[in-house]
């Protein structure tokens, strides 16, 4: 990891979801202080268990948020693209990092220190609306997740993981291919599940004429059944 490289970036007002509703004074003091972290792939970016001391504004690339389970298997809870920020929940329930979040590729990171972030959230009453709107939405996906996870059957839950990554990152220009493509161990991981029987619901899927697998690349055939399987779990 490197804090300033000299790689061409999408400037941080460009960035930040929330620039629109910061003061001047606000804008003026997070673009001198605001800082740049690159992550080479599969690095960790922050750790389970560590003291908080950042938001995080993903800035390029894709990372992968997940929690240890009681096994071995850890539990993938979110994949982020640009433009999404994250650590601030423990931030501002003043608690240890609950997940650890790694590189899925190459990325770049920009970061605004807990206590600078904490100052804007305490005096612009538009930025705390705007992150209780955020922790809001976390929370309703969490228990959409939790459902997803723990009730459906694999099928269902296979089914399920991959309708949210269509949903987080779309299609290529095909209009059919999932703009991510996952190992196998990382599929099992979003959808709680080991490896193996990732391997097998997907070639279940493909031979029902669902998808078609070349590699790490799902292309969608039938997202109508896709979704028919995930919703009757």
């Amino acid at each position: 990891m490197s804090k300033r490289q000299n790689i061409a970036l999408k400037p941080i007002e460009e960035v930040l979801t929330f620039w629109d509703i910061l003061t001047h004074d606000e804008r003026h003091f997070i673009q001198n202080a605001y800082s740049v972290l690159h992550f080479k792939k599969n690095e960790v970016i922050q750790s389970e268990g560590d003291t908080p001391t950042h938001l995080m504004i993903l800035a390029s690339g894709k990372v992968k948020v997940y929690k240890a389970g009681f096994s071995s298997r850890p539990q993938i809870v979110r994949l982020l693209k640009p433009g999404e920020h994250f650590g601030y929940r423990a931030i501002i329930a003043n608690e240890l990092n609950s997940t650890t979040a790694i590189a899925f590729e190459a990325t770049t990171i920009y970061t605004i220190s807990a206590d600078n972030f904490l100052s804007i959230l305490r005096h612009n009453n538009a930025f705390c609306y705007r992150f209780l709107e955020e922790l809001a939405f976390d929370l309703a996906e969490s228990d959409a997740r939790t459902v997803n996870l723990t009730q459906k059957h694999i099928r269902g839950r296979l089914a399920g993981a991959l309708l949210f990554l269509v949903q987080n990152y779309g299609l290529e220009e095909d209009g059919a291919t999932i703009s991510i493509y996952l190992a196998r161990e990382d599929l099992a991981n979003l959808s709680n599940m080991t490896t193996s029987n990732a391997i097998r619901t997907l070639a279940s899927f493909a031979n029902e004429e669902i998808i078609t697998v070349d590699g790490r690349k799902i292309k969608i055939i039938d997202a109508e059944k896709l979704r028919k399987i995930s919703k009757l779990g």
